[in-house]
């Protein structure tokens, strides 16, 4: 493919709000997850929850889209000059020419939680104030974004479960190789709700304390809270002097359908998404500095992915960062996108947080300990329910690509 500068992005987290914070927390191994306190959800878990999101609704002129998904975006797209750099964007391509791909798995739907409570005791009918399509609707996040930036390019949502936040890469790539668009808004939000804290329960996947990925003792998820967002364009003038620039190299892809909510146990369809990334960047394995494992902390997961991983690479360090954001679902790709992009841009990649014993079954050169190291490239991976699976190439502007 050919390759995309990753011009901007930001990330927010219970890690920390904007690149600076998150970089602290993941150079110094440290997790933002904490005893579950969200209202409504009695359950011996832990959650990665964003201080304030309460107290921060959306602009005036955006009420309609107020819930607690589109409160996270706002607040995330302020971070870092975000929303300035895609103003400027704009300003050089035109606001037709922008398009906007966000990755969600549930998006408001805390706001329907909230309607049901106040529904009418005699009809059961919702209350008239309950904007389903504004803000429970997964199209609802691109819609809001669009309008916060005043956009009128293409615009879709993802809901392809936890491979929602990379899979907005390629749909922004189509476009951006198509000549529809010059330029794309990509992100992923994700937020905490009693229907995904309560579902996971009832699959018996929630870990009692912070997750410990890829551990000899790991014993499940920590649902976090994320949003985070990039801007996609092609190379050329515009950044000449971006000498350092981050680029999307390579996308792949896969969907193996093994079952609802486990994956192939020898992570089939996982490693089908990795070849496919690598062939598209035009690398091999072997130049592959850092792997961004999914890293969900289940006991099937971790193995599933550890295969997929040892029949393609040798001994590639690599470690989840889950257990310093918890596992933030349709947001989890983009997240983790940013990431990659921090390890390359500061050339270190970061400790496993939580991890004190890496299972030695699992065959991987975890990291345990944020090291400096030099960073050509680096890839990325997030695997959803239903066997949908996305891994991202990242590589400095220097990398090669086909």
């Amino acid at each position: 493919m050919n390759p995309l500068l990753f011009t901007h992005f930001t990330a927010t987290s219970c890690a920390g709000r904007g690149l600076d914070a998150t970089l602290a927390a993941l150079a110094e191994g440290r997790s933002g997850l904490a005893p579950c306190d969200f209202e409504g959800a009695a359950l011996g878990t832990y959650t990665g929850r964003v201080a304030g999101v309460e107290q921060a609704p959306v602009r005036a002129d955006l009420a309609a889209f107020d819930c607690r998904n589109n409160r996270l975006a706002q607040l995330a797209m302020t971070q870092d000059a975000f929303d300035a750099r895609v103003r400027d964007a704009i300003a050089r391509h035109g606001a037709d020419r922008v398009g906007v791909f966000m990755g969600t798995s549930t998006a408001g739907i805390l706001e329907t939680e909230l309607a049901y409570q106040r529904r009418d005791a005699q009809t059961g009918a919702l209350p008239a104030d309950f904007n389903y399509a504004a803000t429970h609707n997964p199209y609802s996040l691109a819609a809001f974004v669009r309008a916060y930036f005043g956009l009128r390019g293409p615009a879709a949502s993802v809901s392809s479960a936890c491979s929602s936040g990379a899979k907005v890469f390629g749909s922004a790539r189509r476009m951006l190789e198509t000549g529809l668009i010059d330029a794309a808004v990509i992100g992923g939000v994700d937020t905490l709700c009693l229907t995904t804290l309560y579902g996971f329960n009832s699959l018996e996947l929630l870990a009692p304390g912070p997750c410990k990925p890829f551990d000899v003792k790991r014993d499940g998820i920590s649902i976090g809270e994320a949003a985070a967002f990039g801007l996609l364009e092609r190379d050329g003038p515009d950044h000449a002097d971006d000498a350092d620039a981050i680029r999307l190299l390579g996308i792949g892809e896969s969907s193996d359908a093994y079952h609802m909510s486990s994956p192939h146990p020898e992570g089939l369809g996982a490693r089908m998404a990795m070849e496919q990334a690598l062939a598209s960047a035009g690398l091999d394995a072997r130049e592959i500095g850092y792997v961004n494992l999914h890293g969900t902390a289940t006991p099937s997961n971790d193995a599933a992915e550890s295969r997929a991983l040892t029949s393609l690479f040798e001994r590639v360090p690599c470690s989840s960062t889950k257990g310093a954001t918890g596992h933030t679902l349709g947001a989890a790709g983009a997240l983790e996108a940013v990431i990659a992009a921090l390890t390359l841009r500061h050339q270190m990649i970061p400790a496993g947080a939580n991890t004190t014993e890496p299972d030695p079954a699992l065959g991987l050169d975890y990291v345990l300990t944020t090291r400096a190291t030099p960073l050509r490239a680096v890839l990325s991976n997030s695997f959803g329910f239903g066997g949908t699976n996305c891994s991202l190439v990242f590589g400095r502007k220097g990398a090669a690509s086909a």
